[in-house]
């Protein structure tokens, strides 16, 4: 593969397609992103619209493109097909943006079989399963998006329960991103000493806090989506944030433990099913998986999170 360019390839240049791009620029990621887009003038537009706006970012080269465009490239980000609307869940999309996948990645990765794919298509993790098993990618260069962002929720309702930074509070969201995520609360930290040892022995709210505030937390961060759909129509920004994070995290080569979702292959006792554990992401997509221990009610959960997504993979067609 050579030196590792900054070259990151976006299909879909949709809401979140347009978004990431827009946050890549501001934030430095890339040297050159290129949007394709079946809307070809639409993909011009955003370009157009980011790139005269680059005066005041890092320089970057961004263009609209065909597939072809895409040779070279170090990230192609996976964007295409229907997004939710107001009262649909992920799952209902599922069978819609697995054909639309089906059709686009064999035209795309003729020109990047290096690339690593970042895939944010919902319901994301059936998507990512899909291109895993439709094309010759290996399992480790297919990235989902997963619970990257419900991740960073979950830190930061922590952070303002605790009233700490969010950077000082580790804690996962793990399984399904979507209606079955596991929040494993004997993973968490708060200032490096867990969570159970801080609400003790720490924290000022002991006596007054119970669990409901816990499942007021799990509950804000599962619905946190679906609120932001009925109240503006769509979700972009933030997941446009965290899609930014996985893609420096694979060009700086930083081995960063992130949420995402990919083919498990025994952790946790699952396989053959897409999720979100923790992995350690680098310069050529995940180098491996990082496998806490669980409480058994947790483990349980993840392996009904599983037995959820295994449902509707059994009700598609690929």
């Amino acid at each position: 593969m050579g030196n590792k360019g900054k070259k990151i390839v976006i299909l879909g240049a949709g809401n979140v397609g347009a978004s990431i791009a827009y946050t890549l620029t501001v934030q430095g990621v890339a040297s050159e992103i290129v949007l394709i887009d079946i809307n070809f003038n639409k993909a011009k537009g955003e370009a157009m619209d980011i790139i005269q706006g680059t005066a005041f970012c890092p320089p970057v080269n961004i263009y609209a493109g065909q597939y072809e465009n895409a040779k070279d490239a170090d990230i192609v980000i996976v964007t295409v097909g229907a997004a939710r609307k107001p009262g649909q869940s992920r799952i209902d999309l599922a069978q819609g943006n697995v054909n639309i996948v089906k059709q686009v990645m064999p035209q795309i990765i003729p020109y990047a079989p290096h690339a690593v794919y970042v895939v944010v298509s919902n319901p994301v993790d059936i998507i990512t399963y899909a291109i895993i098993k439709t094309t010759d990618l290996r399992p480790s260069q297919v990235i989902g998006s997963g619970t990257t962002l419900d991740s960073a929720r979950l830190r930061a309702r922590l952070a303002e329960h605790v009233g700490l930074n969010p950077k000082n509070v580790h804690a996962y969201v793990l399984g399904e991103h979507g209606d079955s995520s596991v929040i494993p609360w004997s993973l968490a930290t708060i200032g490096g000493i867990p969570m159970n040892t801080y609400c003790l022995e720490i924290c000022k709210e002991h006596n007054r806090c119970g669990k409901a505030e816990l499942r007021e937390i799990e509950e804000d961060v599962r619905t946190a989506g679906a609120k932001v759909i009925a109240n503006k129509g769509a979700t972009y920004y933030a997941i446009a944030l965290a899609v930014s994070r996985i893609c420096a995290c694979i060009i700086r080569d930083t081995g960063s433990v992130l949420t995402v979702s990919s083919l498990l292959s025994g952790q946790y006792g699952l396989s053959d099913v897409c999720l979100s554990i923790p992995y350690v992401i680098g310069a050529y997509g995940i180098s491996h998986s990082i496998v806490s221990p669980l409480t058994a009610p947790e483990q349980q959960q993840l392996e009904q999170s599983a037995a959820a997504l295994r449902d509707v993979l059994n009700s598609l067609e690929f």
